[in-house]
């Protein structure tokens, strides 16, 4: 069976300002696939999403979405083309409701009559509903990773962006994470992640790839990568 491509990442190099964070970066996602953006902190992890997103365009190379050119696109326009994007720092509405946060995505979604809704977001994370009514500026740290998460999903993307979703959240959190995560791709939606997390992207990717300094020093099936001890060590040991 042919795998249908629906990011493809060629050659990017992306700048702040003078300063060239992601130089000749190439990444291909395929359908219902989740893969993994490896590396430590400022290896480029988040400029590459953020350049996917319209955030931050690349001055050179390509980024198409199931074909369609979306280089020089405004992120307002890829969100409505089908890509969902829970960033690092989440982006919560804070003085909007949990509930508010996500009933406003969803007036974008692509999908009126099935996909994703609040049902079944509330289903994938069960303790949004319970905080439905609270304000977003009021959740903890996991909480609003979860409702960042959910937003994303209430446009019903084609490939949902998830910036460092594991980071700074306690174990069992993590884990409840993991496990949402393999069920949104069970639902068929495509995954991007960027983490530093070794060990958690195992648990959820089929392959990955390890950015350092801005350039792709290395990918393969994420199981490959975890068994490769001397690139871990080199490129994601802290």
């Amino acid at each position: 069976m042919v795998s249908v491509t629906v990011l493809e990442v060629v050659n990017i190099d992306t700048f702040y300002g003078q300063s060239q964070v992601l130089s000749g970066v190439r990444i291909t996602v395929h359908e219902k696939e989740t893969i993994a953006l490896l590396g430590r902190n400022g290896a480029g992890k988040t400029t590459t999403l953020r350049s996917i997103m319209g955030l931050t365009p690349p001055k050179n190379g390509s980024i198409r979405l199931k074909g369609v050119d979306i280089t020089r696109k405004q992120p307002s326009e890829i969100a409505k083309l089908g890509i969902g994007y829970a960033p690092d720092d989440r982006r919560i509405f804070s003085d909007l409701s949990s509930e508010e946060n996500l009933l406003l995505a969803g007036r974008f979604s692509k999908k009126k009559n099935d996909g994703w809704t609040l049902q079944k977001v509330y289903r994938l994370f069960p303790h949004l509903e319970k905080k439905r009514s609270n304000e977003g500026g009021s959740l903890s740290g996991g909480e609003q990773k979860m409702l960042a998460i959910g937003r994303g999903l209430m446009i019903n993307p084609d490939l949902l962006l998830l910036d460092e979703p594991s980071e700074g959240l306690a174990p069992l959190v993590v884990k409840a994470l993991a496990e949402a995560i393999a069920e949104i791709r069970k639902s068929g939606v495509t995954v991007l992640l960027a983490d530093q997390n070794i060990r958690f992207c195992r648990r959820i990717s089929d392959r990955g790839y390890i950015l350092d300094r801005g350039v792709i020093r290395h990918q393969g099936e994420i199981n490959e990568i975890w068994q490769n001890k001397e690139v871990v060590r080199k490129y994601l040991a802290v």
